[in-house]
């Protein structure tokens, strides 16, 4: 125990042992989901579900290990969501390209992230951004975990109407076009679905629970909601159900990644999406979630976030190795940092819990989304209180801020969040004579991301 709170320097960051593991289990509890949503997301390009479910298992076991050993950052990292869409939809079944070759160009974007970080670039992102734009992100995720888990519990109700094209659009484009056009409607649940019900129960107890400081508060939420959840049908248990039990893992995807191909059909259109998008979605989430925690001075500057990032780099190439989309940071991180963790061995519980579900899958697939719902729910409300620390009064700090706050929820994507802040940041002190405030790297990315805008509209 002594040698543990000396390696992860638990004292020096005000923690315990019992708090980092508490953190470590509320983290995994929130984002365990990903081990059976990126399966069924994933086998739409053929790949085999139980050899997905290893990789993401393995990859996210790993490397969140990793970065608890070698960066001692409380962050769980895994496939990420959106990024592992995107992969679907290029390498789909019978229309896009082979899933081994989408593979190999997530290896490839793992490689330019280690080049990128090897040579400081990702760590001058975190001096370069201002302080306005970084507290805008940890609120914008902040928005955006509220959503997902509002999404989760069927709170929120989303339906969509299909619209065939108008006869201006197909004389527009020459008879040539057949797409579908789609509106969203977004309305509230019904206190007649069981899972709406029950993550409003429990958001009450957790909020009970934290408003009368009691530690685990979150854990302690999840894990009474998901017995709640038994009676109300909502937590399922299978007849014969077994809480040890091994999937069959005769078609792994391990080292079948195709780089020779990735390299030789010209799709570096998909890697340099995947690159963009990592880059922004990661420095979002380890600066954000990092911020909470306190991990990050005023000045943008943290010993560990240059350690962090590498390990991501890693961490991208690996998961490809071992059959999975990109691993990227995780916003659900920040559920944990709220159970007070600070160091690595939150990390290192999360990762450990993913190795332990390749055994454990049917226990894990107990906790239905409305019992983590109301974890992230409340996780949203303790980064959004950070919005206080933006100067509103000063219209060129304000707008940027806000328009990165909004983007995210809105577009569901962090990544769009952030470059957005950056094209109305960089715009705005240019335009009111104070482009000399503005850090050299912002006009690089500036460009970055206006040239990647203008790349997907020619593409589309």
């Amino acid at each position: 125990m002594e040698f543990i709170t000396k390696f992860f320097k638990l004292q020096e960051n005000k923690t315990t042992v019992r708090t980092e593991i508490i953190a470590g289990i509320t983290t995994f509890m929130t984002m365990a989901y990903i081990l059976f949503l990126n399966p069924n997301i994933l086998s739409a390009t053929g790949m085999d579900k139980n050899a997905i479910f290893f990789a993401t298992a393995i990859a996210a076991g790993f490397v969140t290990i990793a970065m608890g050993l070698v960066a001692n950052f409380p962050i769980a990292l895994a496939p990420g969501m959106g990024l592992n869409a995107f992969f679907a939809t290029v390498a789909l079944a019978g229309v896009g390209m082979p899933w081994r070759v989408a593979l190999g160009a997530v290896f490839i974007s793992g490689l330019i992230f280690i080049l990128l970080t090897v040579t400081k670039v990702r760590q001058i992102l975190v001096v370069a951004v201002p302080h306005s734009l970084k507290v805008a992100i940890t609120v914008g995720i902040g928005l955006f975990i509220t959503i997902i888990g509002l999404k989760l519990s069927e709170i929120m109700a989303v339906s969509a109407n299909v619209i065939p094209p108008t006869l201006e659009h197909l004389n527009a484009t020459k008879g040539q076009s057949n797409l579908l056009f789609f509106e969203w409607n977004i309305g509230l649940g019904s206190l007649k679905n069981p899972a709406m019900l029950l993550c409003l129960i429990g958001l009450a107890i957790t909020s009970a629970l934290m408003a009368m400081r009691v530690k685990g508060s979150l854990l302690i939420g999840i894990i009474v909601t998901t017995i709640i959840g038994i009676p109300m049908g909502v937590t399922k248990i299978a007849e014969g159900f077994s809480p040890f039990s091994l999937p069959d893992f005769s078609n792994l995807a391990v080292f079948e990644l195709d780089i020779k191909g990735a390299l030789s059909m010209g799709i570096w259109t998909v890697v340099f999406t995947f690159t963009f998008v990592e880059l922004f979605d990661t420095f979002g989430t380890l600066v954000g979630t990092a911020n909470k925690a306190g991990l990050i001075d005023k000045d943008g500057n943290s010993p560990k976030i240059g350690k962090a990032m590498l390990v991501d780099a890693f961490g991208v190439s690996f998961g490809a190795l071992m059959g999975t989309s990109t691993i990227t940071a995780y916003v659900e991180s920040a559920a944990g940092i709220s159970e007070g963790g600070r160091t690595g061995l939150t990390a290192v519980t999360t990762g450990l819990l993913f190795l332990l579900a390749l055994v454990l899958a049917p226990l894990a697939t107990l906790i239905p989304n409305a019992a983590t719902a109301p974890a992230l729910i409340i996780v949203g409300l303790l980064m959004v209180s950070a919005i206080k620390e933006i100067d509103f009064e000063d219209f060129t700090e304000g707008l940027p801020a806000f328009i990165c706050i909004v983007m995210m929820p809105f577009t569901y994507s962090i990544a769009n969040g952030v470059a957005a802040g950056i094209i109305f940041y960089t715009l705005l002190k240019v335009i009111t004579g104070k482009a000399k405030n503005v850090h050299w790297m912002m006009y690089l990315l500036f460009a970055l991301v206006v040239i990647r805008y203008l790349f997907l509209t020619e593409a589309s």
